[in-house]
């Protein structure tokens, strides 16, 4: 078909400009919409982020400060194992230098005129005093002769015998031996030196007798004279002379266990 000049085909023109069926007007904010879910989404990732380096700053602290208090605790307890050794350091120290004043004691006879003289018990044999319970009441019984004191007293329990006692075979010994048994006290009850000494300390005080002479064993004596002393009685020391049979190192050693002995009472352990 020919078609005159200022025509315009119709048909084919409406059908190039027709807008599309498949475009919608609500389509057109569509980019904007696109826009915000991806700043929303860079929001999300940026605060992941930002939560991950706070947990791992926290994570560091945390482990920072385990890291100090680990340091911390084995300060503590080298410092306490330090203090632990220096304790104990010095209680060695104290031992050694109690048991050298036993030492020097053990041999110093301080015998002088006194109210009375006490003899430490020793083991006894049914009835009859063991070579050291007789040792020490012979010595008792030369410097009662010797009239340094008008009385004696006898100190010991039972120590495993169901009918004497130390203090009762001292006794015994003594009156066989020419001393009458008005001038002699008996304590026949305590099981350790202590217990002895606190008792006797009783029967001096009741006596009105102020002033003794302890007779015992050498390595014994310093240990008695301090529980007596504590009980305001003046005390001086005699030991009964020694027989011998004891080595350095066993006499050591028994100085060593009396050092021990008067630590504890000195803290409230009486043995």
């Amino acid at each position: 078909m020919i078609l005159s000049i200022g025509q315009v085909p119709m048909a084919a023109s409406s059908r190039r400009w027709r807008p599309s069926a498949t475009i919608s007007p609500s389509s057109v904010g569509r980019p904007e919409e696109a826009a915000r879910r991806m700043s929303c989404r860079t929001e999300l990732r940026l605060l992941v982020i930002c939560i991950s380096i706070e947990n791992r700053r926290n994570r560091r602290k945390l482990e920072f400060q385990l890291i100090n208090v680990t340091a911390e605790t084995g300060r503590m307890k080298r410092a306490l194992a330090a203090g632990m050794v220096l304790l104990l350091v010095l209680l060695l120290g104290y031992l050694f230098y109690v048991a050298k004043e036993i030492e020097r004691q053990s041999t110093r006879d301080e015998a002088q005129a006194a109210d009375v003289i006490v003899v430490l018990g020793a083991a006894e044999y049914r009835g009859k005093p063991s070579p050291v319970l007789q040792a020490r009441l012979n010595h008792a019984l030369l410097l009662y002769l010797r009239g340094l004191a008008p009385f004696l007293l006898t100190t010991g329990g039972a120590g495993g015998d169901p009918r004497y006692t130390e203090g009762e075979v001292g006794r015994d010994y003594l009156i066989e031996h020419g001393v009458p048994s008005e001038g002699i006290f008996v304590e026949p009850n305590g099981s350790t030196t202590a217990q002895s000494l606190a008792a006797a300390a009783e029967i001096m005080h009741s006596k009105n007798l102020q002033s003794c002479i302890v007779v015992s064993d050498g390595y014994h004596i310093y240990r008695v004279k301090r529980l007596l002393e504590a009980q305001s009685i003046r005390v001086y020391g005699s030991p009964r002379p020694a027989q011998g049979g004891l080595s350095r190192g066993a006499l050591r050693w028994l100085y060593f266990r009396q050092a021990v002995g008067f630590v504890l009472w000195q803290v409230g352990v009486n043995v």
